[in-house]
């Protein structure tokens, strides 16, 4: 294992953490509506893709990096303070920009899945987080063009 490694890790799983506040966040602002349901599966599946890169993780002997997360939190916090066109609501460009930053995590989330199948030899399924993030894609892409329409 490189020095690196340990680095990456710690980046991706930093962006897990935020991008499940992220998306339990816009769920609750969503409640009620078919955003709402659909960004709950997804939270949901963030969840677990974030477990699976944790365990990755301690199965590698590498150590969370605390200061990453803390930031990630912070950062994912900030981030609600964000113009969006309205005083002190939600607004439909909230939620299509928070469906966008989902989006690139879950690129982002892709990218990590294919550079360890391509580069780790541990028993991890690889080729089922890739077809689970692809999935996730497709069903975010449908909702942000129905977002977009909305908000424009």
């Amino acid at each position: 294992m490189t020095k690196y490694l340990p680095i990456y890790l710690n980046d991706h799983l930093a962006g897990a953490v935020a991008a499940v506040q992220l998306a339990r966040r816009a769920a609750g602002q969503n409640e009620g509506t078919d955003y709402g349901e659909a960004l709950a599966g997804l939270a949901g599946e963030i969840d677990q893709d974030r477990r699976t890169l944790q365990d990755l993780l301690k199965r590698l002997g590498i150590r969370g990096d605390p200061v990453k997360l803390l930031s990630s939190v912070v950062a994912e916090r900030l981030g609600r303070f964000k113009l969006n066109g309205e005083l002190l609501r939600y607004s439909p460009l909230s939620r299509l920009e928070e469906i966008e930053i989902l989006m690139l995590g879950v690129e982002g989330k892709l990218a990590l899945w294919r550079s360890l199948r391509a580069n780790l030899d541990i028993e991890v399924d690889f080729d089922e987080l890739i077809r689970r993030g692809t999935a996730q894609r497709r069903r975010l892409e449908r909702l942000r063009l129905k977002a977009a329409a909305q908000a424009f």
